[in-house]
């Protein structure tokens, strides 16, 4: 008898052995590796750039991924705002260097590119940074997430808001890309809806130093709302030399359609006062996105967060706990996962991902501050509105994404 219950014993550990090693093989290489994909250099740096590879660290701390049995690196890549550039780096590091997750990716060209590469490999693409409606509406997949914001949520909170409030003619400075274009499409939409004209529109090449051309044109439209659909280094520059053409001592008022709070810093608020703009992050909403906030800025020079930061830190968050409730990291089934899972999390609260990809949470219309309102470096805007997450983003049947049934 003793020797049988042996046998067993040894039988018993071999199966528990044979078990654990299985679900240590689901994940790749043993490793759950994350690639930031991001601009590192160029107009849209403070937007992602080494604060999302902050924030992508941070998360996997946070999460004390090594006590829940996870070995998880991260790595990072400069896309150059280029798409084959993009490309070339996501079919490396998915095809050569292990890469289960890329996220960030602001510029909305290459995350369409990388968005394709990523359905087709069976990995997992996370968005923050890039903006068109389209990665969750006709350009949809079922191995994209597409988390912090999206050009239909801004032309509706601040296109709308302006609309509403009197501001019915409207020229389009857009840059001229799939961004660009999205954003200044979804927000003629709003316009007309709401009884207003577009006017004229001109589109200037990304990361322009010059616009007074561009500007020149706008002015002479006479449209009451100056619409800039563009966004970073291109945002700060129209509106600094936008100011220093009189535009809106002329009584024309700009509309920035997509600006981030590093923008404001830039700017500066004798400048960017009055701006209405709308974001779904604010490092100073509440108590959970202050501590947060304050952990990254002493890590990172000073600089608070930006909502694509903050997107980056929620996304992997989300993922890791996918990760760990499948003990795998295929990006199709993990993507299943987190569509399953609700989300929550301190700096976006609780939310859903829906069958598009697009995550849900509210939205906030921010005004910017008079230097006089403000206590110091990145108190910058005051609430208007909150837009309930329901209200925020497009409704799931409009998009004519292919995954909604």
């Amino acid at each position: 008898m003793s020797f049988k219950i042996r046998m067993k014993a040894v039988a018993a550990a071999a199966m528990l052995a044979l078990g654990a090693g299985g679900a240590a093989a689901q994940i790749s290489g043993n490793v759950v590796k994350i690639g930031v994909l991001t601009d590192m250099s160029s107009l849209y740096a403070d937007i992602g750039g080494p604060g999302s590879v902050l924030a992508a660290k941070m998360a996997v701390e946070d999460f004390k991924a090594k006590e829940k049995g996870l070995t998880v690196e991260v790595i990072s890549g400069d896309h150059q705002n280029k798409p084959d550039v993009g490309s070339q780096i996501a079919n490396r590091w998915y095809d050569a260097e292990g890469v289960d997750l890329i996220v960030d990716t602001p510029n909305s060209g290459v995350a369409l590119a990388v968005s394709q590469i990523t359905k087709d490999k069976g990995k997992l693409f996370i968005n923050s940074g890039a903006a068109s409606s389209d990665l969750t509406g006709a350009k949809c997949s079922p191995n994209t997430i597409h988390w912090t914001y999206d050009t239909w949520m801004l032309a509706n909170g601040t296109g709308g808001a302006i609309v509403r409030t009197g501001g019915k003619t409207w020229f389009f400075l857009t840059s001229d890309y799939a961004f660009g274009h999205a954003l200044e499409r979804d927000t003629s939409e709003v316009v007309k809806k709401n009884g207003g004209t577009i006017v004229g529109a001109v589109r200037h090449p990304l990361n322009t130093q010059d616009f007074s051309s561009f500007l020149l044109q706008a002015q002479s439209s006479k449209a009451q709302i100056i619409g800039l659909a563009n966004a970073g280094g291109d945002t700060v520059n129209s509106i600094k030399q936008a100011a220093e053409f009189g535009i809106t001592k002329g009584g024309q008022q700009l509309a920035g359609l997509l600006v981030f709070l590093s923008d404001v810093h830039g700017i500066g608020l004798e400048k960017a006062q009055g701006l209405v703009l709308t974001e779904t992050f604010y490092w100073d909403l509440n108590d959970q996105t202050r501590a947060w906030s304050k952990r990254f800025a002493a890590q990172s020079g000073g600089k608070y967060p930006t909502m694509v930061q903050a997107g980056v830190y929620a996304g992997v968050t989300h993922y890791l706990k996918a990760v760990a409730a499948l003990k795998s990291d295929d990006g199709t089934k993990v993507a299943e996962q987190m569509k399953k899972m609700p989300t929550d999390d301190p700096l976006f609260g609780k939310g859903t991902i829906r069958a598009d990809g697009r995550k849900i949470h509210p939205a906030y219309l921010f005004e910017v501050k008079k230097p006089s309102e403000s206590k110091g470096p990145y108190d910058y805007y005051k609430t208007r509105a909150t837009i309930p997450a329901e209200q925020a983003f497009r409704p799931l049947n409009e998009g004519g994404c292919s995954l909604v049934k």
